[in-house]
């Protein structure tokens, strides 16, 4: 439980840690602005994304995952149906299509395309999904990759089904639901070292996890006459669950370095785009695994769109050092921080 409400507090702090800073492609810009070195939350530039925002709040993609984590703690499980809803009432009104607009002082180009297919153009919930390449639904499946920790196929269903409401790439919902296998294996203790996707591919091997692969258990070549394996789901391929492999091995390879670490941003890459921020999510996490507070300063220090870094890191390490390891600075600055902690541990008691 310590672990779960771990995962999501993380996140949230993440995501609120980026808030000021968020999107400074020029780094002497953001030290400008904000000094060597950001340690708390900070408050956006009034000309800036966020613009009128207080140090401490949500975006809007915190907002969301907020509102599906209100929907699985109330009703104990996942139901598309109810948070579709809420998007639908409690979303979708005070958006106008546009960037710089709605809760959160910017709407993401995911649910902008989601609104717009579902507003203005009265489709259904099934045909709302678009291209954007970037992690918001990765981010919000954290909610369920804690619900579903010790169920690791429906996991990769409810993530996946979640995910295509707002993203449609068949790439994208293998890595966004890869993720969030990976922290619910966090969740349940396992650490991030390079042996996780060992435990990862064994899970596919017995078709618990619907990816496909055929080589073996240990990635050795398929033998001559070995069977077609059957298709254990819809991912045709399971690299995305092999990645955090060699991310845990680059931080720990003392001839790998990046000094300091935050420099991770410019080696995986500054963008929004999901194969750049995961990479840089799971070197932080595994570099400092036991250390909550580097980890997603770091994070934010990278600049660019170190807001999703921060949220994808702080889950990976918040459910590595449970609750009781993220400073409690960081919980007492978050605004609302009180009714998020008691949904972080609710959440927690239903695994």
């Amino acid at each position: 439980m310590d672990r779960a409400a771990g995962a999501i507090m993380g996140a949230l702090i993440g995501d609120a840690l980026g808030l000021g800073c968020h999107w400074y492609y020029d780094l002497a810009e953001l030290r400008r602005d904000y000094g060597d070195w950001i340690s708390d939350y900070t408050t956006p530039k009034a000309e800036r994304y966020h613009g009128g925002m207080r140090a401490g709040q949500l975006s809007q993609s915190g907002l969301i995952f907020v509102m599906l984590l209100k929907s699985v703690v109330e009703h104990g499980e996942y139901r598309e149906d109810d948070f579709t809803r809420r998007l639908d009432e409690e979303l979708f009104p005070l958006l106008d299509g546009t960037p710089v607009y709605g809760p959160g002082g910017y709407t993401n180009q995911s649910i902008r395309e989601a609104y717009r297919r579902r507003v203005q153009q009265h489709k259904s919930w099934g045909e709302t999904g678009g291209h954007a390449d970037t992690t918001e639904s990765a981010e919000r499946g954290i909610v369920l990759a804690v619900r579903y920790a010790k169920h690791p196929h429906q996991l990769a269903e409810s993530v996946s089904a979640n995910c295509l409401l707002t993203q449609s790439d068949e790439a994208i919902v293998a890595m966004s639901t890869a993720y969030n296998v990976i922290l619910a294996q966090l969740v349940n203790g396992t650490r991030l070292t390079p042996d996780i996707s060992n435990k990862l591919m064994q899970l596919v091997h017995s078709n618990e996890l619907p990816f496909h692969a055929v080589t073996k258990s240990d990635l050795s070549a398929p033998q001559r006459g070995d069977p077609d394996p059957p298709r254990a789901g819809r991912f045709s391929s399971p690299d995305a669950l092999l990645t955090p492999h060699y991310m845990a091995l680059a931080a720990l390879d003392s001839g790998i370095q990046i000094e300091p670490a935050w420099k991770a941003s410019i080696v995986y890459g500054m963008p929004c785009a999901i194969y750049h921020q995961l990479p840089a999510a799971y070197y932080l996490a595994a570099r400092f695994a036991d250390d909550f507070e580097s980890a997603v300063l770091h994070a934010i220090n990278g600049g660019g769109q170190n807001m999703s870094r921060a949220m994808l890191t702080g889950a990976l390490v918040g459910a590595q050092v449970g609750l009781e390891g993220i400073p409690q600075r960081f919980i007492d600055g978050l605004d609302n921080s009180a009714e998020l902690l008691a949904l972080a541990k609710n959440l927690g008691t239903q695994l």
